[in-house]
């Protein structure tokens, strides 16, 4: 039975520390370049309905690093831009290919081409989850020697797909994470729901939320595909992660952002630029993330 990442959910604590070491492994051996090919031979495609820079270029690297190849396809050279349907391009592709990446918009047609695939299918980004992002995000507390079981974690954003995933991960993992959104873009409920009972709490006052956080993270105030409107970024402003907002964190705190950043709007440069910010190492992690995701989905067909 093949197995897939398409959220979370379903990995135990111990699936997901055996991920962020296996990632901590791979940095040191890309690094002095003894990274073994465990996945020679092997192709993985990358079907991208979505623009993307971070997702894109970090799983084409780690197939390299690893030994194997990838192939990169958007809506407008594959067949999906002319109507075919998900479970048809899921069942043709996994005659070719040992993996695919699917970024869609829709969680619902990751699900529909993941069940109609024969090979793994790793979740690039939908509109619920981005586990991918979310285990580079351990990684680099990890790396940073931050302890998960005893730090203070804030999300100060929109209740989005990295809301969600990071929801799920301070479940598995037991994490001290508050959730900080507006009134009115607060996470999908069927999450609140499935984390109830966890250490996840939910406060929408921001300065309140980051009093003494040992992590703060944000991201865009709009996802891809929605429009930008004056209104929401009205809502928004008290939720940008500016210097006196960091200032009631704690001395350490560290900044996360999965980018690309808005900067001015989400995050200022100030924050974005400091010396606690650990954006640009979180986004170098996201290769090392996805080599462990790539071992331990296609590594024993190899």
């Amino acid at each position: 039975m093949k197995n897939d990442l398409l959220h979370l959910k379903d990995h135990t604590p111990e699936s997901i520390l055996s991920l962020i070491d296996r990632a901590l492994y791979f940095k040191k051996a890309v690094q002095d370049k003894t990274c073994p090919a465990l996945l020679k031979g092997q192709v993985l495609a990358l079907l991208f309905e979505k623009a993307s820079t971070r997702t894109r270029v970090s799983f084409d690297v780690a197939m390299h690093h690893l030994g194997g190849h990838s192939l990169y396809l958007n809506q407008s050279i594959s067949q999906i831009g002319r109507g075919e349907s998900y479970a048809d391009t899921a069942k043709v592709l996994s005659g070719y290919v040992n993996g695919i990446v699917f970024r869609t918009y829709a969680q619902s047609s990751l699900e529909e081409f993941a069940a109609a695939a024969t090979v793994p299918v790793i979740n690039g980004l939908s509109d619920l989850y981005h586990p991918c992002q979310v285990l580079a995000d351990l990684v680099t507390l990890k790396e940073l020697d931050l302890d998960l079981s005893s730090i203070k974690v804030v999300y100060v954003g929109d209740g989005n797909n990295m809301t969600h995933s990071w929801m799920i991960a301070a479940k598995a993992l037991n994490i001290n994470l508050v959730v900080c959104t507006p009134k009115g873009h607060e996470p999908n409920q069927d999450l609140v729901d499935f984390v109830s009972g966890s250490n996840v709490s939910y406060e929408s006052n921001p300065q309140v939320a980051v009093n003494e956080a040992h992590v703060i993270m944000t991201d865009t105030w709009f996802s891809m595909g929605q429009d930008e409107s004056q209104a929401k970024k009205n809502t928004f402003a008290p939720y940008q992660i500016n210097e006196p907002l960091l200032q009631k964190a704690h001395e350490s705190c560290r900044v996360l952002h999965c980018l690309p950043a808005h900067r001015g709007e989400e995050i200022t440069s100030a924050v974005m630029d400091g010396k606690q910010s650990a954006i640009f190492l979180q986004a170098e992690n996201r290769l090392y993330a996805q080599m462990g995701v790539l071992e331990n989905l296609l590594g024993e067909q190899s």
